[in-house]
């Protein structure tokens, strides 16, 4: 089952359950998607996101939300920032498991040893592969710095 299949089957679960809360940050996703499904027509492609693109979109929705959460702690909004919370919880049912610090770091190391990289100006191939193998594991603004950090000699 796609991932895109998942997230229809659980639509169609929490409108059977009435699970409201549910229901709307799914229909969230779903509106995601078919945005970035009519972007890719509009770019002359075939108009259908792939699990790689399903991937970035989740891990971009979690993100926004975690972003949102943390402006609404700040200005004490705590209810505002709970249901930011329970929205990146049903987002992060369709991502895959995160990956350890030290699993990322291995990671890096494994895609710098592949690419041959050996310095900063190899920086955009490392990533690239990151994100081929690892799109929703792991935190890239997180681990550009940490490839940066190792391709300059830290």
């Amino acid at each position: 089952m796609t991932l895109r299949e998942r997230i229809t089957a659980a639509l169609k679960d929490a409108m059977k359950n009435k699970e409201a809360d549910r229901l709307s940050t799914l229909r969230l996703i779903n509106a995601a998607i078919k945005d970035r499904d009519i972007a890719l027509r509009g770019e002359g492609g075939e108009g259908q996101v792939t699990e790689a693109d399903v991937l970035a979109i989740l891990g971009r929705m979690v993100k926004q939300r975690q972003e949102s959460a943390r402006a609404y702690e700040e200005g004490g909004r705590l209810e505002l920032a709970e249901k930011e919370a329970a929205e990146i919880r049903v987002i992060e049912e369709f991502l895959p498991r995160q990956l350890s610090r030290e699993e990322v770091e291995a990671a890096i190391g494994t895609a710098i040893a592949e690419t041959g990289a050996s310095s900063i100006r190899d920086m955009g191939r490392v990533m690239a592969l990151l994100k081929e193998r690892h799109t929703g594991q792991m935190d890239f603004g997180a681990a550009g710095p940490a490839v940066k950090n190792r391709l300059s000699g830290g």
